[in-house]
């Protein structure tokens, strides 16, 4: 299987459809808990369209040449919010899940270091790799040939501070 690659309109309209399948889902939540690094754009987005609080976790999985190795999952201390609580319904939010070990193993660290009390958790990903452990609750793609999936602001991890410097000097 090729290698998928998403632009950047296919990558917000995954997320709006993301956002509509949940909707009619008619289920309620009063938090959504994005994964950084993946997760932070789904869920800054998410939580603008549904106007819930949106909390950080931030976990490392992937290391190597182009971060494409997986190691061991690494979980933040602490989950950053504004709120002073956490809501009790809350939907986990992440990119994508590929093996489905970081969401797999999130619900059960969220339950058992977050000291407000979890009603119900359910996931959301833009894409649904096949060779998961886990089965999100919602997903826009699920892709049973397990590609790499390049998105639009990987260029950045190959990308320092000079060259983009030297970059823009170009432009002027």
């Amino acid at each position: 299987m090729p290698d998928l690659y998403v632009s950047w309109p296919d990558y917000h309209q995954k997320i709006e459809q993301l956002a509509i399948q949940i909707y009619q889902s008619s289920w309620e939540f009063n938090q959504i808990i994005c994964l950084a690094r993946g997760g932070l754009r789904v869920g800054d987005i998410l939580s603008r369209i549904y106007e819930q609080p949106l909390a950080i976790l931030a976990t490392s999985s992937y290391s190597g040449p182009g971060k494409q190795e997986r190691s061991n999952l690494i979980f933040s201390r602490h989950l950053t919010m504004t709120a002073e609580k956490l809501g009790s319904r809350i939907l986990l939010v992440d990119d994508l899940v590929d093996s489905g070990v970081t969401l797999q193993q999130t619900i059960p660290w969220l339950k058992e270091n977050i000291d407000f009390p979890i009603e119900e958790i359910r996931t959301a990903v833009l894409w649904y790799k096949a060779c998961s452990v886990i089965a999100p609750d919602y997903y826009v793609d699920y892709l049973a040939e397990n590609p790499w999936i390049h998105q639009p602001f990987e260029h950045y991890e190959n990308l320092n501070p000079g060259e983009l410097a030297a970059k823009a000097r170009k432009l002027c």
